[in-house]
């Protein structure tokens, strides 16, 4: 099930429509395909016209890196500055999982995307934005990881995290998605990194072989 877009009240602010207009962009992507956006029905979702969608979102390009942008706040927001850059990298590896399984519809948008990037070069320029600022931020982790010992200090930390977005990333591709494909790989890559700990997650022992 879509999220529905945010009601507009009369007082609504430009930053509320804004984020309503990119919500139903959302919708529609989860809902119908890349294909099956519709900038009129975007909105006459959020209750404008198109002449306002467009003072917001000039071109369709705008609008969907404006739905890429909401989309990576949500796996941003797996990002949690707390414990030590293991124990988040960890809990980042295990909450965008968590993630793709309470919300399928972001992996379907993300699927969606990733898949018409492929032809569409302006898309491929902002997904290819998005998951450099990604890296950036797992390579950090990574490396503060190493210095205190955490990580095995042979592991390249741009090349590991290459790896890491990778594999998250593709959790969202229709071809190979599935709670239980995302949590082996999951679980592996933590044993890889040696950063599994005790538990129903991390134990290899409570996992498939």
């Amino acid at each position: 099930m879509t999220t529905p877009p945010a009601a507009q009240k009369p007082s609504a602010s430009k930053e509320d429509r804004r984020q309503a207009l990119v919500q139903a962009a959302f919708n529609q992507i989860a809902e119908r395909g890349f294909e099956g956006l519709r900038t009129r029905e975007v909105a006459a979702e959020v209750g404008v016209n198109i002449a306002t969608l467009h003072y917001y979102f000039p071109t369709k390009e705008a609008l969907i890196r404006g739905v890429v942008e909401l989309s990576m706040q949500r796996f941003r927001s797996t990002l949690a500055p707390h414990g030590s850059p293991a124990d988040q990298l960890r809990n980042h590896l295990r909450a965008v999982r968590r993630l793709l399984r309470d919300e399928p519809q972001l992996g379907t948008v993300m699927g969606e995307l990733a898949l018409r990037s492929a032809r569409d070069s302006a898309i491929a320029g902002i997904l290819e934005e998005t998951n450099e600022a990604w890296h950036r931020t797992v390579r950090g982790l990574l490396k503060r990881a190493a210095r205190e010992g955490h990580l095995r200090p042979e592991l390249d930390s741009d090349e590991v995290a290459s790896l890491v977005v990778a594999t998250l990333t593709s959790m969202t591709l229709p071809a190979v998605a599935g709670p239980t494909r995302a949590d082996q790989a999951g679980r592996q890559l933590e044993r890889w990194l040696g950063i599994a700990d005790a538990g129903p997650e991390g134990d290899p022992a409570n996992s498939s072989n």
